[in-house]
């Protein structure tokens, strides 16, 4: 085995992640999986990357992937390693999947989602989607992930990162305690309150994960390049809820040097 694939982050990557709120990692899985990838969920949407005349949406949504690639390229000893050095040794779930897939493709209409948030971290299968919430304590999300399954410049669409937003949504979740807030009572007021946040754009090789705290604020934007961006956006899921019994991961270091709490 490679030994790039056992030596897993940096401590100077890991602090910036604390910093910055993420992480990208190079050559987490390989181009030739992420190929593998790619044509399967061509296979999914009923197109060609060889038929550009049919690419007639801007956005073309897949659901979660399980089939091996996919499984797979969650899973290898990088990312492994990465997540216990980020989310704490043990306290991940490995990934059954990846998933959901924003297919984007080029076009001159707007997508319409590409608007400023947080991804939210529980809530009930049948509840407005407004309501699904988020907490201090990041209840129900290890970390925010980004797989890049083709080559993203930065005309291809790539996710917009606010650098070191995580902190300030720490600090503004710490008075809505353990219940956390839901999507419809954050809005758009906190999502200004990172506006002069430096912005940061998600490009990279095939293979690149981008490892993101899960308070990050994040965003899409329009396609103005000529082949279609594939990527997922899984969450990482934990193993349990915050044990004060344990070493403070990064993820929880984070929030606690944003909050003024001893870390």
């Amino acid at each position: 085995m490679p030994k790039t694939e056992q030596a897993g982050l940096t401590p100077s990557h890991v602090q910036t992640f604390i910093d910055d709120g993420f992480v990208k990692l190079p050559n987490a899985f390989s181009a030739d999986l992420a190929k593998q990838c790619r044509d399967e969920l061509w296979a999914d949407i009923g197109l060609s990357p060889d038929k550009a005349e049919d690419w007639s949406r801007p956005v073309v949504r897949v659901g979660s992937k399980a089939t091996p690639p996919f499984i797979e390229a969650a899973n290898t000893p990088l990312l492994h390693r990465a997540y216990d050095q980020l989310a704490g040794e043990g306290r991940w779930l490995a990934p059954t999947g990846l998933g959901t897939f924003p297919i984007r493709f080029p076009s001159s209409q707007s997508p319409g989602d590409d608007g400023w948030h947080v991804d939210m971290s529980f809530g009930t299968a049948h509840a407005d989607f407004m309501e699904w919430r988020v907490n201090v304590k990041s209840s129900g999300r290890a970390l925010l992930m980004l797989f890049l399954f083709s080559d993203v410049c930065a005309d291809d669409a790539p996710t917009r990162i606010r650098t070191g937003s995580h902190a300030i949504i720490a600090r503004e979740l710490l008075p809505y305690g353990e219940a956390g807030a839901t999507l419809r009572q954050l809005g758009a007021e906190d999502w200004a309150s990172t506006k002069d946040c430096e912005v940061e754009l998600a490009t990279g090789a095939a293979g690149s994960v981008y490892l993101c705290h899960p308070f990050l604020v994040h965003a899409a934007q329009p396609h103005r390049g000529k082949r279609p961006r594939f990527m997922a956006q899984p969450p990482l899921l934990p193993k349990g809820e915050f044990d004060p019994a344990l070493p403070p991961s990064p993820v929880q270091i984070a929030i606690r040097r944003a909050c003024g709490l001893v870390v």
